[in-house]
């Protein structure tokens, strides 16, 4: 309302500028938030030149990209809002004192295929080249090199696992994104949608139940291949479908 009517001298009412808004194809939705660090330049020669040279050898290679994430699954989430009426504040109901934490790495391809596994403690080095390993199996019997790519954690450029890369060179190579540009991981939306999935149930109050209720959102996102290649949809990674 105040763009239209500084831009263009027209007052509107909230109602018309969301009618105005549905028409012209716009709905709410959480912004993806961009770090003042990022360096545009680099995310450029990112998409330019470095990831279409990736895409290239994978091709050549008769390899298979894979873009990898980790994330953390907690049961106290937040719900946001509710409806109730006027006066009258609404109740949801949440966990207390029994916080529970799982991590999880996720992997998924312009395929459709999504990998994961979940991790009951703290993410680390011996635990990504689990993961790594279980990735180099897999694309060995399926007889596809892994051509991986990751953010710039620093686990990931830590000596053992740049050891362990060297090792397994022949059938898994990691590349990594621009410093401070998730958004161009289309393996974050895969995170949202778990997060989402697990937040619009009723609150886990167990670890156990946590990880149930993870295992049980990623397998319907494994057997549902459309799902996992709509991540690639968004216009900003859609260079990468």
């Amino acid at each position: 309302m105040q763009y239209i009517e500084r831009e263009f001298g027209g007052r509107l009412s909230i109602r018309a500028t969301g009618e105005y808004l549905r028409r012209w194809g716009f709905t709410p939705q959480k912004p993806i938030k961009r770090a003042y660090e990022q360096r545009p330049e680099a995310v450029k020669q990112w998409l330019n030149h470095e990831y279409p040279a990736i895409e290239q050898r994978a091709k050549a290679e008769g390899g298979e990209i894979h873009w990898g994430d980790e994330t953390a699954l907690i049961n106290t989430d937040v719900r946001g809002r509710s409806y109730a009426p006027r006066g009258k504040t609404p109740v949801t109901m949440a966990v207390g004192g029994t916080r529970e934490k799982l991590s999880m790495i996720s992997t998924v391809t312009n395929q459709g295929r999504a990998n994961w596994m979940i991790i009951d403690g703290a993410f680390n080095h011996e635990r990504l080249i689990e993961f790594l390993d279980a990735l180099r199996r897999d694309g060995r019997r399926r007889r596809k090199k892994v051509f991986l790519i990751l953010d710039n954690l620093g686990v990931h450029h830590c000596k053992p696992v740049k050891a362990w890369l060297a090792e397994h060179q022949a059938d898994i190579e990691a590349f990594f994104l621009p410093s401070y540009s998730p958004e161009l991981n289309p393996d974050e939306r895969l995170n949202a949608d778990l997060k989402h999935a697990i937040g619009s149930k009723v609150p886990v109050r167990t670890k156990a139940k946590l990880r149930a209720a993870a295992n049980e959102h990623m397998q319907f996102i494994v057997a549902n291949r459309d799902r996992v290649r709509a991540y690639f949809q968004d216009p900003i990674v859609k260079y990468a479908a």
